[in-house]
């Protein structure tokens, strides 16, 4: 969900959009989010020959597993209880658009009981199979070593499945939905450019003051004030979403010209403090709309959203 765009994920809806290959052989749909980086639910396999489009290029189903060491304290809990602690993890990319954490086998405080289940990967090789066990919770299969990957350093790692642990936390701040990728950078600057937003002709949003938010290789997004934006058009949506760089988004659904369209916008109420410039601020998906800056019409970027 992963070309990202940025705004939150939306967990739990299924989009038609490109499918990428796993790095493992897996299809991964990105999930619909608004972009960030990617909720991803598995599709099936594919054959060892099959290939896919991974950005500008195709990459054979055994893929390439980039790892590096990373120097934050690492930290998973598992009903309440300490599951691993480590300030040595390794940022593993199984999939091209965010890492996954893999902790040395050392720092694992969790109970490990093996399930006699044998995970294969054309990539990283046979994993071993764990449930993870405290005395007041069971993870069940959570938990992967490979002890014999071609890649050798992550034989003596321990991969646990980030959504099987109840919090996750990098130094002493939690973190959600995936590892914050080293490469990503978010910026957020004020504007005084003028920004439309048309959608079947009817302008929903008029702005001089917009928020512009640039993220490493996806479009910018411009979060626009509540007055600027014809709230009157739009109902609350249920749907919330989560993102490790800006938080937690609520949407809400467009009504136009007799049209409906589900979480069309959103916005972050309480983002996280490296992205407090975009607090109350309603944001729409550039591939969407016709998007006006200064009064020239936007090309529609090209991302899973379109």
């Amino acid at each position: 969900m992963f070309g990202r765009s940025d705004g939150p994920y939306v967990l739990g809806k299924a989009a038609n959009m490109m499918r990428y290959l796993d790095l493992d052989g897996s299809v991964v749909d990105p999930a619909v989010d608004s972009g960030c980086s990617r909720f991803v639910s598995r599709l099936g396999k594919l054959s060892a020959h099959s290939t896919v489009a991974i950005g500008m290029e195709t990459e054979h189903s055994r893929g390439r597993v980039r790892v590096e060491p990373s120097h934050k304290r690492v930290r998973a809990y598992l009903g309440k209880e300490l599951v691993a602690d480590t300030t040595h993890p390794l940022l593993v990319w199984e999939v091209p658009y965010y890492p996954a954490y893999y902790i040395p086998s050392s720092d694992i405080r969790a109970e490990l009981v093996p399930t006699a289940e044998i995970d294969h990967s054309p990539s990283r090789g046979d994993a071993d199979v764990y449930d993870v066990k405290v005395a007041r919770a069971t993870a069940p299969g959570a938990a992967r070593r490979y002890p014999t990957s071609p890649i050798e350093e992550i034989r003596d790692a321990v991969h646990i499945e980030w959504n099987a642990m109840d919090e996750w936390m990098e130094e002493d701040e939690p973190v959600y939905v995936h590892p914050r990728d080293p490469y990503t950078r978010v910026d957020i600057l004020a504007s005084s450019r003028h920004v439309q937003v048309v959608v079947e002709g009817e302008t929903i949003a008029d702005s001089h003051q917009p928020r512009i938010l640039f993220e490493t290789g996806l479009p910018p997004r411009y979060y626009l004030p509540l007055p600027d934006v014809r709230l009157d058009l739009l109902t609350p949506s249920q749907t919330e979403t989560h993102c490790p760089y800006k938080g937690t988004a609520t949407y809400w659904h467009l009504d136009v010209n007799g049209h409906h369209y589900d979480d069309f916008v959103w916005i972050y109420r309480a983002p996280l403090p490296e992205s407090q410039k975009i607090a109350g601020l309603a944001a729409f998906y550039n591939e969407k709309i016709d998007l006006y800056v200064d009064g020239v019409l936007q090309e529609r970027a090209r991302t899973k959203f379109s």
